[in-house]
């Protein structure tokens, strides 16, 4: 069991009043991480310390940023083992955790190339001496909040460019993966951030709204950042709205994946199952609807089906699973209920649907209409769907028929007219010829409708993550009218 301190001000401390809570095994039942409830007093401390260390940071010369930002990427990297460790709080297979440990020490490899790319303007003055400026500057501190899902990728997303920005943060811990975000912390401590830059603080599961309510309002608090579900995103948004704070939002998503009658439909599968299916389709991006061109549905039915039968779900730790556990039975059970209702309206059954508590196996439905929850739902678990049209233009309609826009996918033959599609298909992420789930620490990652507003990654990410400031300097007289 691993015991999960509290991380503020570079010191490792208790809740103030010393209470905890337990993070199980979704599969075993077993006590994963213990972890401190920190109470709001704790968030208040969370703040003052970033607070208190942000003119240090701020100072610092971009290449000093950047070196220690480069040596947090390689120590997070050299530690892969014991984030694969934690992956029991998730349940989780270790291939996962791996990519994540990977992709993550990128993130900060990238955020440290960016330490000398905050770039301002000059801007010409009507104004007879007047020398005009546009500077990018520092905000504050920092609040990021993080899901679970994948836990080192999008935790260290929300600290990385703040960073190299030149802002200090706090990070909220999932309450489902508080050891690996909290290592997280830990490792850049060890890396020599300087005490007080990165603060993590983990919460009881019922504390939850009152903490993130009590660090948005707090007054040093001058950007959010959040990745997680739509629904709670729109609380965020609207606790940053009353307290005037820039919010960043990476919400939920029913991404779409297209396949037209022209399109390599091995290809297609290989990308559909990835998609859908990977990581038990806990991922914002996972594959949920499959729009195929009536003139090739069958076949491509018939093959992803065929495909599905060589990824049995199981006990992550069993050699015989290729894809892990759902985060807990309680996820298993509300999907359940979406394959169920579509089930009882009409849809078919073509692979899968077997539940055994946090076990699913991947399923595919066909026949699913506007009617049935899981046509505009977010399952957010190994469930694809099937709908059919014909043409590009249904096939379009279909994909654009939902409040969600965050990744979408085309697979066709004619790469001009799948770009063409794409400029059309209302979402933030769209790949030709490739699955939904794709991510690079360089690209801009975001969504537009209910999918969230902004962008994380590169050069994207520094106009979140800092304040543009107009300054000028007079040279001469300057004349007034009074």
């Amino acid at each position: 069991m691993l015991d999960v301190p509290l991380l503020i001000g570079g010191q490792s401390c208790p809740a103030r009043d010393g209470r905890t809570f337990e993070r199980r095994n979704p599969v075993t039942g077993a006590v994963v991480s213990r972890a401190a409830a920190a109470t709001l007093e704790d968030a208040d401390a969370a703040v003052a310390a970033a607070q208190a260390a942000f003119p240090a940071w701020a100072a610092l010369a971009p290449n000093e940023r950047r070196s220690r930002l480069l040596r947090t990427a390689e120590q997070l990297q050299a530690r892969s083992a014991e984030f694969v460790a934690a992956a029991g709080e998730t349940g989780a297979m270790a291939n996962w955790y791996g990519f994540n440990v990977q992709l993550a020490a990128n993130i900060l490899r990238e955020a440290a190339s960016m330490t000398t790319q905050i770039n301002g303007e000059v801007i010409p003055s009507d104004v007879p001496g007047s020398f005009a400026m546009a500077l990018r500057q520092p905000c504050g501190v920092v609040l990021g909040i993080a899901p679970w899902n994948a836990p080192v990728i999008l935790a260290t997303r929300a600290i990385a460019m703040p960073l190299a920005c030149g802002n200090t943060v706090v990070l909220k811990a999932s309450e489902l993966s508080p050891a690996v975000h909290r290592l997280i912390g830990q490792v850049l401590q060890e890396a020599g951030l300087g005490d007080g830059v990165v603060n993590v603080i983990s919460n009881a599961p019922e504390d939850a709204p009152a903490i993130v309510e009590r660090l948005i309002a707090n007054p040093a608090v001058r950007r959010v950042n959040f990745t997680g579900s739509t629904r709670v995103g729109r609380i965020v948004g609207e606790l940053s709205a009353r307290h005037l704070k820039p919010a960043l939002l990476e919400l939920g998503g029913k991404a779409p994946l297209l396949v037209l009658e022209d399109a390599d439909l091995d290809a297609a599968v290989q990308a559909a199952a990835f998609g859908a299916y990977f990581n038990q389709g806990q991922i914002c991006m996972s594959t949920e609807r499959l729009i195929v061109d009536a003139r090739v549905a069958e076949d491509f039915v018939a093959r992803l089906a065929a495909k599905i039968a060589s990824l049995p779900a199981g006990n992550p730790e069993a050699a015989d699973s290729v894809l892990g556990s759902l985060v807990d039975a309680s996820a298993g059970t509300r999907i359940q209920g979406l394959i169920d209702d579509a089930l009882e309206q009409g849809a078919t059954l073509v692979a899968g649907g077997q539940l055994a508590g946090s076990i699913l196996q991947p399923t595919l439905l066909d026949g699913v209409t506007a009617a049935m929850r899981l046509y505009r739902e977010e399952s957010f678990g190994p469930v694809a769907v099937v709908l059919r049209g014909e043409g590009d233009e249904a096939l379009l309609r279909l994909a654009n028929d939902s409040e969600f826009g965050l990744s979408a996918a085309i697979f066709s033959r004619d790469t001009g007219r799948a770009l063409a599609l794409a400029q059309r298909l209302e979402s933030g992420i769209c790949h030709i010829n490739g699955p939904t789930v794709h991510d690079e620490a360089q690209m801009p990652f975001g969504g537009v409708k209910a999918s969230g507003y902004g962008s994380f990654g590169g050069k994207a990410a520094i106009e979140q993550f800092t304040q543009l400031r107009w300054i000028t300097l007079q040279n001469g007289p300057r004349h007034y009218p009074i």
